[in-house]
């Protein structure tokens, strides 16, 4: 038998032909999301999806069958590549929730273009091939007519029934898993993208008069101290929030090859508090997130960006304190105030003014916005009109020159990278933050220049991670471990640096407690003397609190959480989960306990019910 007779023989049954092509993709994003790539299960948990869709083509379509088939073909594949691009930059699976930020794709497709290996695309060849043979008329025609024989009715109908109880075998007994990624493995990518969309997604609200401060402390573990330390230290001076894009603790203190990687950091933390146990609670807003959790103390929502569920709300937070206080509040941001829906975020959040593009301008431009020394340039200006007006002041500074991919232009490289570094993923990361450095450098000596440094306190720490385990290749992996001294994992991932430097205040101390961002609201509050009587928040203030529970949501699987010693996360619940201790080692009796994670999902449960019931804003 010819190769063409094979073929033709093939052709003939687009329900085998579809078949093989839609595994072979599977195979490719099993690879890629799970640990160990695909197993027997996977014929069982997909194979089941497709039949499925290919039986109602088989019972409805006539003439056009074929095309329907590259249709649901191209679907399937579409939904497989979403899901292999997402896992790559965020860790997780993605389900339709992710439609909503659609729309911010195409400001960060440098981001997205970077992820792409190129052999993923092989995942679209078959279809432009198929695309390109059935407008070729002669050619389809064959291949329509080969294949416009149906199939026997009993059989197609048969096929459905087993489908479809497959399905519901796959789905229905996995249901609990909290481990998003274990869920999507044990039900099937795909049926895991068929029951998001069905399940019951509203998780009742507890009562607000059941939410309260003394609840929320109680399953943190909190002691209030008979008199806190640094209570009001800092009292009528000018409070700087500066967020840096991306930046990772590993930073600090980097040396490479007798090159110094961020000094001016490292100089900052040697003089003044340093947080080195500090982590990230964002979500899929990423930097938006972080805004909403540093000025909120709420925890980020199970699905979508802050900014998107909760924008629309009159949101109790540290802007709102501060202006009670006699501050004038503002926030700094190069981009445009309508990306990830900011002007709503900041009209909940209480702002009185914000600065965008709008208001930095276009000159000296890096990614989709003025280059950091240009935003730090002029928003000191604007600090010291501000200070003039005899007012204190409370600023969030948005910094986004070291942003993903981390390509800044030549003209920003301020170091030379090692050879072996050159041309890959953490040399351009390590690049890019040096560069972020230098402007902090210059920031700080401006803030000098203007008399504002004195005056002021200034709280540094990282938005989110910038290396993403799930998207280093085998280059990257062997540098960050040559970095770290053993292999990176989740624990360096998700871990930020904070700072808070301030004359007169601060001295040269580092805190060994474990922090994350919404603990910083509490913090600033009690150096900045603001009582937070009757005011909700889930973080707690690291001058004075020595045990954390820190749930985390997003970057890991739901239910993961941070105790003082450990990372852990999740299987199907807490038995079947994994511990990640935070210093490498897992000493006796110090594994997080069924009570901690308990207790973790509780907070994030009195969040979402505390803030999904405020008011909306005017």
């Amino acid at each position: 038998m010819s190769l063409f007779d094979s073929i033709r023989i093939v052709r003939m049954r687009p329900f085998i032909f579809f078949t093989i092509l839609l595994l072979i993709k599977s195979t490719l994003a099993y690879f890629v999301i799970f640990d160990g790539g695909p197993s027997w299960t996977m014929m069982v948990t997909e194979i089941p999806f497709f039949w499925l869709l290919f039986c109602v083509i088989e019972w409805f379509a006539t003439k056009r069958k074929l095309a329907m088939y590259v249709v649901v073909n191209f679907i399937v594949t579409a939904v497989l590549f979403a899901a292999i691009m997402y896992y790559k930059y965020y860790g997780v699976i993605v389900t339709y929730h992710a439609l909503e930020q659609v729309n911010q794709v195409t400001a960060v497709k440098d981001s997205v273009f970077s992820l792409l290996d190129p052999y993923y695309l092989f995942i679209f060849l078959d279809i432009l091939i198929l695309t390109f043979i059935l407008f070729r008329k002669k050619k389809a025609q064959v291949w329509k007519s080969l294949s416009m024989k149906k199939l026997n009715l009993k059989i197609v109908t048969a096929l459905f029934v087993l489908s479809l109880a497959l399905i519901l075998i796959s789905i229905l007994p996995n249901r609990t898993s909290m481990n998003e990624i274990v869920k999507a493995e044990d039900m099937g990518i795909l049926n895991y993208e068929l029951y998001t969309i069905f399940q019951n997604n509203d998780v009742p609200h507890v009562d607000p008069k059941d939410i309260n401060q003394e609840a929320i402390d109680k399953l943190k573990g909190i002691q209030e101290p008979s008199a806190a330390q640094y209570w009001d230290a800092a009292a009528g001076k000018n409070v700087i929030v500066l967020q840096l894009e991306a930046f990772q603790n590993f930073l600090i203190g980097l040396n490479i090859d007798g090159t110094e990687i961020t000094p001016n950091m490292n100089k900052l933390a040697k003089e003044n508090f340093y947080f080195p146990h500090f982590y990230q609670q964002v979500g899929q807003g990423n930097t938006s997130d972080a805004e909403f959790v540093v000025n909120t103390s709420f925890y980020i929502p199970p699905r979508g960006a802050a900014t998107a569920i909760y924008a629309d709300k009159a949101l109790p937070s540290l802007p709102k304190l501060m202006s009670q206080k006699g501050y004038y509040t503002a926030t700094f941001h190069t981009n445009f105030v309508n990306f990830w829906n900011r002007e709503e975020l900041y009209k909940a959040l209480g702002f009185d003014r914000y600065y965008d593009q709008e208001f930095f301008g276009q000159e000296d431009t890096v990614f989709f916005g003025p280059s950091d020394e240009q935003l730090y340039k002029k928003t000191s200006a604007e600090f010291e009109k501000i200070s003039q007006t005899g007012k204190p002041f409370y600023s969030q500074v948005i910094s986004m020159s070291s942003h993903h991919p981390f390509s800044i232009p030549e003209d920003k490289y301020k170091m030379k990278l090692p050879k072996r570094y050159e041309g890959t993923f953490v040399g351009d990361y390590i690049r890019a933050q040096n560069y972020a450095d230098y402007a902090v450098g210059k920031f700080i000596d401006d803030l000098k220049a203007r008399g504002l440094w004195d005056k002021s306190i200034i709280v540094i720490y990282g938005d989110h991670l910038g290396l993403p385990v799930y998207s280093l290749n085998k280059d990257d992996k062997a540098l960050m471990k040559e970095i770290y001294g053993h292999e990176y994992g989740f624990t360096d991932m998700i871990n930020i640096p904070l700072i808070i430097a301030s004359p007169g205040v601060t001295s040269p101390k580092e805190f060994e407690q474990v922090g994350a961002q919404s603990d910083l609201l509490p913090t600033i509050a009690n150096l900045t003397g603001v009582s937070l009587k009757d005011h909700i928040h889930f973080g707690q203030d690291l001058l004075n609190q020595t045990s954390n529970i820190l749930p985390e949501r997003y970057y890991l699987p739901s239910g993961s959480i941070i105790t003082n010693d450990e990372l852990f996360i999740p299987g199907t619940g807490f038995e079947d989960g994994t511990h990640y201790p935070l210093d490498g080692k897992l000493e006796e009796n110090s594994a997080a306990t069924v009570d901690q994670y308990n207790r973790a999902l509780k907070l994030l449960q009195l969040s979402d019910s505390y803030v999904n019931q405020l008011p909306k804003h005017e």
